[in-house]
């Protein structure tokens, strides 16, 4: 009786887990089309405006904030997500230490943009650098009790506090472009889009927190998140190293074409991994004692990801000079061979990141640090000579290479924590490549009898691609290809 008892309750738990993360879902996946869809309109706008050189230079001053902001990383927030206990207690403390690290990254950040601008050889970016420190100061005001919009899977508060942000960016960034016509456009809406986000969190945060500190707790948390330190750090490297070395070696310019590059390429990547680790993280960390469901879980996630990441990536990389040209400008061509390589890269980036969530919800950053440490090593040892050889080509080329060569190993293993065969893990992935690379035929076809493309034919060649991406999964559905085997 008691056994019946407690699978009820263990089946009542698990379908309220479901509903949350469903809910969740449908939250979050809004939210980042909402996000999305005005940076994009954002980036066609300013790209219209502004040129190469003004995006390189924000490049440099958020490079340089990014380096601070990665180097003293405390990674008590995934701490306070991954704990199955309540948090309150923690959130003063937590708070503090994060307010604290603010007002000493902006007086660094201050006192160094004179060295970073010489470095870079770009003497205008100096006071951008300084005067978009005041968004580290607004991050660290921000409202601690927010993470409990992630910790619950209440997206939907979630929704309000980011798209606030999203909102007052562009607003601000566009009203300014043509009044201003230069880099203080993006400057000024980054601090908007930082100052609202501040605002609202204390708004709608569940708790006001106060300066406290309580150093058993600050430990109990680092123990955590030395390794997402760790790992942020090299993760920073990884894919913010790339940026330092074509800003050095090539210029300013040429990191504003790259950094466009990598931004438009990486969409899916970015916004698809973004949207599921938001979810998955928390929910699998609800899971941790259950290795089965957790199994389960991952595979369907694995295989969402891929259903999402692949036709999008791939349609980015067929009409990339297209949409270059038609949205952007003749101005951004030079960096289309870099943006169909960086496309490749974000669709496998977009797959291993599913592993992500798992390691952390299983305690285990160090894996991520050890497999990104690695990553970074061979990332070091080939980007000088393709860059020297190729110019920003040869850089996309050593980011894909470097990660391509570490993605087996590091999902081996995921797949042992949570006892996967490997081609178990393997499966979900095949089908959606394969559709994706006939879509990706059929649209090249197409597109090689087409002397010009207008903005009508380009937007008919994507509902195209689509749909024939569509058809395909409908297809092997029925067929009964799309089933998940839970070995």
């Amino acid at each position: 009786m008691t056994d019946k008892t407690d699978n009820i309750k263990e089946e009542k738990s698990e379908q309220i887990l479901f509903k949350k993360v469903v809910r969740g879902g449908i939250w979050v996946f809004s939210l980042r089309i909402i996000n999305q869809l005005l940076k994009l309109f954002r980036i066609i706008i300013l790209a219209r405006i502004l040129a190469p050189h003004d995006f390189g230079l924000m490049g440099i001053a958020l490079l340089t904030m990014s380096i601070l902001e990665t180097f003293s990383q405390t990674g008590f927030q995934q701490a306070l997500i991954q704990k199955k206990d309540e948090i309150e207690s923690y959130l003063n403390s937590t708070w503090t230490v994060l307010i604290l690290r603010g007002l000493i990254l902006f007086s660094i950040l201050y006192f160094i943009a004179p060295i970073t601008a010489n470095f870079f050889n770009v003497p205008e970016a100096k006071s951008i650098i300084q005067v978009i420190g005041f968004s580290i100061l607004f991050q660290a005001f921000t409202n601690i009790s927010v993470i409990y919009f992630q910790k619950e899977l209440e997206f939907n508060k979630q929704f309000v506090y980011q798209i606030s942000g999203t909102l007052a960016d562009f607003t601000v960034a566009v009203s300014a472009v043509f009044i201003l016509k230069n880099v203080w456009a993006l400057v000024f809406g980054a601090l908007a889009g930082n100052f609202v986000s501040c605002i609202v969190s204390f708004i709608i945060g569940p708790y006001k927190p106060r300066l406290s500190l309580d150093l058993g707790k600050i430990k109990e948390l680092f123990g955590f998140g030395k390794w997402v330190l760790g790992s942020s750090v090299l993760i920073f490297l990884i894919t913010q190293g790339d940026d330092i070395f074509v800003g050095k070696l090539l210029g300013v310019t040429v990191l504003g074409f790259y950094q466009m590059a990598y931004k438009i390429s990486n969409l899916p990547a970015t916004e698809i991994t973004h949207v599921i680790s938001q979810i998955t993280f928390p929910a699998y960390s609800k899971l941790q004692d259950d290795i089965s469901r957790l199994r389960i879980a991952y595979l369907k996630v694995l295989q969402l990801t891929a259903f999402l990441s692949l036709p999008i990536a791939g349609l980015i990389f067929v009409l990339a000079p297209d949409f270059t040209k038609i949205f952007l400008g003749e101005k951004w061509m030079p960096m289309v061979p870099a943006m169909k390589v960086l496309c490749i890269f974000g669709a496998t980036r977009a797959i291993a990141a599913t592993g992500g969530p798992i390691v952390l919800s299983l305690g285990k950053p160090v894996i991520q640090t050890i497999m990104s440490f690695f990553n970074l090593i061979l990332l070091v040892s080939i980007i000088y000579p393709l860059t020297i050889k190729f110019g920003i080509l040869g850089t996309s080329l050593a980011v894909l290479l470097s990660f391509t060569i570490i993605l087996i190993p590091g999902q081996i293993i995921n797949c042992r924590l949570i006892n996967l065969r490997f081609l178990d893990w393997v499966r979900p992935i095949i089908l959606p490549i394969i559709s994706s690379v006939v879509m990706i035929g059929v649209i090249f076809v197409i597109r090689l009898n087409l002397i010009t493309v207008s903005l009508i034919i380009f937007i008919f060649l994507v509902a195209l691609g689509i749909f024939i991406f569509l058809i395909e999964v409908f297809l092997l559905w029925k067929g009964g290809f799309l089933e998940l085997k839970n070995s």
